[in-house]
């Protein structure tokens, strides 16, 4: 099966090389208007950028050039997108959106700014192009859209990424050859997986080896750049294997076949949540395994359908002072009783609008009814804003993954720092995502130690529970 690949936008420009094989009629250039997305030449090969994602996904196989791409029998269409003096919603609306019905995955290891202080997303036509493309795109299943979740190192969180953070895109950090973080990774609680990139030594080849400028190759490819394609090349092996995946079953896929293996956070532990997901705020749920992603994609059934519920929004103001936690609760039933119940959680957002003496200082936590914490926002230490501060910004977590959202919700606004900071809370609106019959329930296991095999088990469980309580509230009412 041929896949097409696109969007290799990615801070750099596209290169057509005999490395791959490119879809010529997909590709086009939004910097200059015209179907030819080659790289601007430079002399410090600024513009290498596109091309070594290229081949990290779609390098062939068997041609001794360079190395073989995760999915080599994919096809690569180059979107040039990033090459002028500006950038507009609308070049960015049509990036993402080009030629949905052809291209499968949109593989994108750019957004704002990483410097610690940027808080960044789509616009209003960009937000727009990502909900038609999960909505229409592939026929209706919906594209693939795969993020790098940011290259700010400790002192960003990629949860000021609106990309990144987006429920629509499966943000990709990376691990180096070790297990251990890379200097460069950004955590937060919207990233899903992850993959290899360079590690930490010094050695300026100790990189990821693919295809480069200039009929070359090259050892050097880097950062949270480099981890996405690579996840992008899994999920094309996945729709290859069975092409009928939505791009939530992509998501579920991810969650249930990523491993923790040796993945080593010296900062935040690996913990489970509610129902037994193993999880870390840097590395997601984990490292993707190519290939046990493939064998549960062939047999795997479509998840039900997805339901959207506001769970309660609180809209008084209430002050936050440095050594006083603000703790604010939420109690939800999660529109049971409604056309839009959600009982088995994929994604949770909290929109928050807070100002503060110190945008960098603040810290946002919060706990699910089944005791799960989410790290919403760390300290960023540049980031001196007290003017903007975050306006209806949706935090978004997938460490609740499978859980029962009904219940208190609790949000704890604070301040880390040396020096006393003060602030406001607007709002806090709690937004749930999943689905109203459990997920994995129809799935067929063939491992039984694995996650999908514990989940069903629980789904299982969690269902006759239900049921008995439902038989015995009928039979109370009926002798009442």
């Amino acid at each position: 099966m041929w896949l097409k690949l696109g969007n290799w936008a990615t801070r750099g420009k596209e290169l057509p090389s005999q490395s791959w094989t490119m879809n010529a009629d997909a590709s086009y250039d939004f910097s200059s208007n015209d179907p030819f997305p080659f790289p601007r030449y430079t002399d410090d090969w600024f513009n290498s950028h596109g091309t070594r994602c290229a081949g990290e996904v779609s390098a062939a196989a068997n041609n001794n050039i360079c190395g073989v791409g995760v999915a080599y029998n994919s096809k690569v269409a180059g979107i040039r997108m990033l090459d002028q003096p500006f950038m507009t919603d609308i070049i960015e609306a049509s990036s993402i959106s080009h030629m949905p019905q052809v291209i499968d995955i949109y593989s994108a290891s750019w957004g704002p700014t990483d410097d610690g202080k940027t808080v960044d997303g789509p616009r209003e036509l960009t937000l727009q192009a990502m909900a038609d493309g999960v909505n229409k795109g592939r026929g209706g299943k919906g594209s693939i859209y795969v993020w790098a979740s940011g290259d700010g190192g400790s002192y960003d969180d990629c949860n000021c990424d609106g990309y990144a953070s987006s429920m629509w895109t499966i943000s990709i950090n990376s691990a180096i050859n070790d297990g251990r973080t890379a200097l460069y990774d950004e955590s937060c609680s919207s990233t899903l997986a992850s993959t290899f990139s360079n590690g930490r030594k010094r050695n300026p080849e100790a990189g990821v080896a693919t295809t480069d400028l200039y009929g070359n190759c090259t050892l050097r490819h880097s950062g949270t750049s480099a981890a996405a394609p690579e996840a992008a090349g899994v999920f094309a092996l996945a729709l290859e294997a069975n092409p009928n995946l939505t791009w939530r079953d992509m998501q579920h896929l991810s969650v249930l076949t990523s491993k923790r293996n040796q993945l080593h956070d010296e900062v935040h532990q690996w913990r489970r949540n509610g129902v037994g997901l193993e999880f870390n705020h840097l590395f997601g749920y984990g490292v993707l395994d190519a290939g046990g992603m493939v064998k549960m994609a062939k047999e795997w059934k479509t998840v039900p359908e997805r339901f959207h519920c506001v769970a309660g929004s609180i809209q008084e103001t209430h002050k936050i002072q440095s050594g006083n936690k603000l703790v604010l609760a939420i109690t939800t039933e999660a529109c049971q009783g409604k056309d839009n119940f959600v009982r088995y959680l994929e994604h949770v957002q909290a929109v928050v609008t807070v100002n503060a003496s110190r945008r960098g200082d603040l810290n946002i936590n919060m706990t699910s009814p089944m005791g799960t914490k989410s790290i919403l926002l760390s300290r960023r230490p540049r980031d001196d804003d007290s003017k903007v501060g975050f306006d209806k910004w949706p935090f978004m977590t997938t460490h609740t993954w499978g859980e029962d959202p009904r219940g208190t919700w609790v949000l704890e606004v604070g301040f880390q720092g040396e020096e006393p900071q003060r602030g406001v809370l607007k709002e806090w609106t709690l937004m749930l995502h999943g689905t109203q019959s459990a997920p994995y329930i129809d799935q067929i296991v063939r491992d039984y130690q694995s996650k999908l095999a514990m989940s069903k088990k629980e789904e299982l469980e969690e269902e006759l529970d239900e049921a008995v309580e439902r038989s015995l509230k009928s039979l109370l009412s009926k002798n009442n």
